[in-house]
């Protein structure tokens, strides 16, 4: 080819190199809309359900980390909070799309929405904390975060866990771990309320705490150069495919726990993956950096934006949909849970992390971990 014909079609052919994906996935899609109904015929056979199953997971698992490769070049382009915000409000919208696809399949599970919410605290808090700390602390003999930042989000994260998973227990104990419809509206507007108040004060007057000025410095490299429009139609795209096949993937995710007779648990903690890996990279990716104030502003902010928007959000569905929702732990997760917490608001009392904070976590994943088949 021509050099000076082909010297304009380098950004094209670049671009096709880096967004394939996005091909598999629009492929993927199109298969579905035309062979949807043969596909779910298939799902009695182990084999094929097996191979359905890691097909349809693989696809929106890599279209879901585009979607945070994407608000990566955003948060470089925009600068913090902005770009974290993106990134969780973009993950939580494919939560709460994969909770409601599952719902809407097969026979009704109450407790799905309550297992996701409480999988994806243990996975981030325990899992996701844990690894970036220990990564971070084998690099490197101390990391420093922003403390008044780490302080504001649990301020919030802990009454919200507590009224969303904890007190519904207290409540209606003969009726079981749930909420009144008029309690349900009451945690639904505080929830949102505490939510909108946080993001105010996270990109208004204290932003100062989200941003670690020593590792957060801005990049002036060429990746965070070129139009902006590309990368916000790009994050748009994989974000429609996402919410499309997840709710394809609902199909065989429902067929494992009902048929197999998996832990009940297990759906959430599918569900919960799906959603908690995209950030888990991209903060073991910062906590090596030495970019921790960004970690934290990851973790933190995934579990309060799933237990602030999640959380109403769902309930919204559950009455418009008429299937019901029980948030209430177990016994034995209620304690897992408050032990969480107890640890995460020891791990950011000091503004500084190192590895053996990051071990406990872990520690406490294997354990939550156990517990699912366990008790299941």
């Amino acid at each position: 080819m021509n050099p000076e014909v082909a010297a304009p079609l380098r950004p094209t052919l670049a671009l096709f190199r880096r967004e394939w994906l996005l091909a598999v996935s629009i492929a993927t899609s199109v298969v579905y809309l035309v062979y949807g109904d043969i596909l779910l015929g298939l799902l009695d056979n182990p084999l094929l359900l097996t191979l359905i199953f890691i097909w349809l997971f693989s696809v929106v698992l890599g279209s879901a980390l585009s979607v945070v490769r994407h608000a990566d070049y955003l948060a470089e382009r925009l600068g913090e909070p902005y770009g974290t915000l993106i990134l969780t409000l973009s993950i939580t919208s494919i939560e709460v799309m994969a909770i409601t696809a599952v719902m809407s399949h097969g026979e009704n599970n109450p407790t799905l929405v309550r297992d996701t919410l409480f999988a994806v605290v243990m996975i981030i808090l325990n899992g996701m904390v844990g690894l970036s700390l220990l990564v971070g602390g084998w690099r490197r003999h101390e990391q420093h975060h922003n403390l008044q930042g780490a302080n504001a989000y649990l301020g919030v994260i802990v009454p919200l866990a507590t009224l969303s998973m904890i007190m519904p227990d207290f409540t209606h104990p003969a009726n079981g771990p749930s909420y009144s419809s008029v309690q349900q509206t009451v945690l639904a507007v505080i929830s949102v309320g505490l939510y909108i108040i946080f993001l105010s004060l996270q990109t208004g007057r204290h932003r100062g705490f989200f941003i670690d000025d020593a590792s957060e410095a801005p990049n002036h490299s060429e990746a965070t150069e070129g139009p902006l429009w590309l990368p916000v139609m790009l994050l748009v795209a994989y974000m429609a495919l996402v919410v499309f096949l997840v709710d394809q993937l609902a199909a065989p995710i429902d067929y494992f726990i009902e048929t197999l007779h998996a832990p009940i648990g297990l759906g959430g903690v599918i569900m919960a993956i799906l959603v908690a890996t995209p950030e888990a990279i991209g903060a073991v990716r910062a906590s090596v950096a030495n970019h921790l104030q960004r970690s934290v502003n990851i973790f933190l902010g995934s579990v309060l934006s799933t237990i602030g928007l999640t959380v109403p959000a769902m309930l919204v569905i559950s009455h418009v949909t008429g299937h019901p929702v029980v948030l209430g732990l177990e016994r034995t997760d209620t304690v897992m849970l408050v032990l969480t917490l107890a640890l995460s608001i020891i791990t950011f009392a000091s503004g500084r992390t190192h590895l053996m904070q990051g071990a406990v976590h872990l520690v406490l994943f294997v354990a939550y971990f156990l517990l699912i088949f366990e008790t299941g």
